[in-house]
């Protein structure tokens, strides 16, 4: 009886050992946060919701405004790298080889609102965002049209979208995006960028995978379920999951 209790006990070990070895790890992303312009202050509501949409969607969200995180061994343990919101000049030299080294080795990120009033200097990242702001009018309501509603972090839009946010002009808007969403310039006033001012898109870059939204200027947009989800889809397509 002894004997068959240990041989019991063994087996419980080995396959416990077993199943924990082919435990697949969750995937996670860094929300980088760092401001060196102006500083939105649903920052400290956005980067909370993406935490809650990592526990609600099996990620693990590791959060910063440090950008000495931005090393090669440090990047790598992530899917996704998120600019939540960041503002100015934000990474030195040796920062910005990291990052593009990431990305190269096929690393996703994503860009939220004014990630696109980020690193002005560097090209290779205005390519990578999409774009660079140039102005915005006063905050106020507008109809998005929604022009891809097959992509994950679009699919759930209805096809004309009114909502309130600040909406940007922008100077320079690279070539080969795949643009979701366009704004309507009719619909609101100040709007700098005719009849295809885009809002958000996606696009295959340098090895990696790119997601911008100009949405969530707003505290109100991280308690908004229609734009969680599309911020969450777009995450998603970061991280490598497509439609």
């Amino acid at each position: 009886m002894k004997r068959a209790i240990n041989i019991f006990r063994a087996t419980i070990i080995l396959l416990a050992l077993f199943t924990s070895s082919f435990a697949v790890a969750k995937p996670k992303v860094l929300v980088f946060s760092k401001t060196k312009g102006f500083h939105h202050a649903s920052i400290a509501v956005g980067v909370p919701a993406i935490m809650k949409l990592g526990q609600e969607n099996n990620f693990d969200v590791d959060t910063t405004t440090d950008a000495s995180k931005f090393t090669p061994a440090n990047l790598k343990q992530y899917a996704a790298v998120i600019f939540m919101s960041t503002t100015g000049d934000v990474l030195n030299d040796e920062q910005q080889e990291a990052f593009k080294k990431y990305i190269e080795a096929g690393g996703g990120f994503v860009g939220v609102h004014s990630a696109t009033d980020t690193e002005y200097g560097w090209p290779w990242y205005g390519d990578l965002v999409g774009a660079y702001f140039k102005s915005h009018p006063k905050q106020q309501e507008a109809t998005l049209h929604v022009v891809d509603r097959n992509f994950i972090a679009t699919k759930h839009l209805p096809a004309e979208w009114k909502r309130f946010d600040e909406w940007y002009n922008y100077k320079y808007i690279a070539k080969g995006l795949h643009v979701l969403i366009t704004i309507d310039e009719k619909s609101y006033t100040g709007g700098e960028n005719g009849d295809f001012h885009p809002m958000s898109w996606y696009h295959s870059y340098d090895g990696g995978r790119a997601f911008y939204t100009e949405l969530g200027h707003t505290d109100e947009s991280y308690s908004d379920p229609l734009y969680l989800k599309h911020l969450l889809g777009g995450i998603e397509y970061a991280m490598g999951k497509r439609k």
